[in-house]
């Protein structure tokens, strides 16, 4: 059954680069285009070929220049339901919580995240979620993992995401927040530990942190990229 505009959410992925991950990100959505939901894909350059075989499973694929911030906002540009809804290309989103964001805005404009799981199974990650939520809750901040939504009212006024290398989501956040209470859903949404076992997690937890404490430092986004990318462990 087809749900009414005002429920009606674009989903919308920013990628470059992914493998099956993303494959499996689309399939798990494709419930939800058969209910009238709109599913945008936005490419910020990728070099692979199979990008181009995934437009069965999509509404819109952009492709534009890559920068998370720059393409979730030309996903948001191409978008026609009232809630925006921020995926990363490695969530598993299992069933259901579409209706969750759908319950929540039923009253009027909102903007949210959902509480977020780690994939892998080192006991170091349940404390690593554990602490993302309840900071997250706490503050009033949310993080790209935790699947952010935002009805396009609120999106509009805060102008979209600030075109920044880093914590785009976080910023967006701090913009929300002097329009709306962001809502915390604590159902759970799945995202890829892959960031935490490739580059080791106590390292990982570490570099977050030190990026965090910065930017509220008042360090420039530039300069934190920079420093981001020269980290040994990041591979460039």
């Amino acid at each position: 059954m087809l749900i009414d505009r005002k429920s009606r959410l674009s989903i919308i992925i920013p990628c470059l680069n992914e493998g099956e991950l993303l494959k499996q990100c689309l399939l798990e959505l494709q419930p939800l285009r058969s209910e009238g939901h709109e599913l945008i894909l936005v490419d910020g350059g990728s070099d692979k070929p199979s990008i181009s075989q995934l437009d069965a499973y999509l509404d819109h694929l952009v492709k534009t220049t890559p920068g998370r911030a720059h393409q979730m906002n030309q996903g948001a540009a191409k978008a026609t339901g009232d809630i925006f809804w921020f995926l990363h290309a490695d969530s598993q989103i299992g069933t259901g919580l579409e209706k969750n964001i759908i319950h929540a805005a039923r009253k009027g404009p909102v903007w949210g995240r959902f509480d977020v799981r780690l994939s892998g199974a080192h006991p170091m990650l349940r404390i690593v979620e554990w602490m993302m939520n309840r900071r997250s809750c706490f503050s009033g901040i949310a993080t790209g993992d935790q699947a952010i939504f935002i009805h396009r009212d609120f999106f509009s006024k805060v102008g979209g995401f600030p075109l920044q290398p880093l914590m785009e989501d976080i910023e967006i956040s701090r913009r929300l927040k002097r329009i709306a209470t962001p809502i915390c859903l604590q159902e759970k949404i799945v995202t890829s530990s892959r960031r935490w076992e490739s580059k080791g997690i106590v390292q990982t937890i570490l570099l977050m942190w030190m990026l965090r404490l910065g930017y509220w430092l008042g360090v420039s986004p530039d300069s934190l990229a920079k420093h981001y990318s020269h980290n040994p462990r990041n591979g460039s």
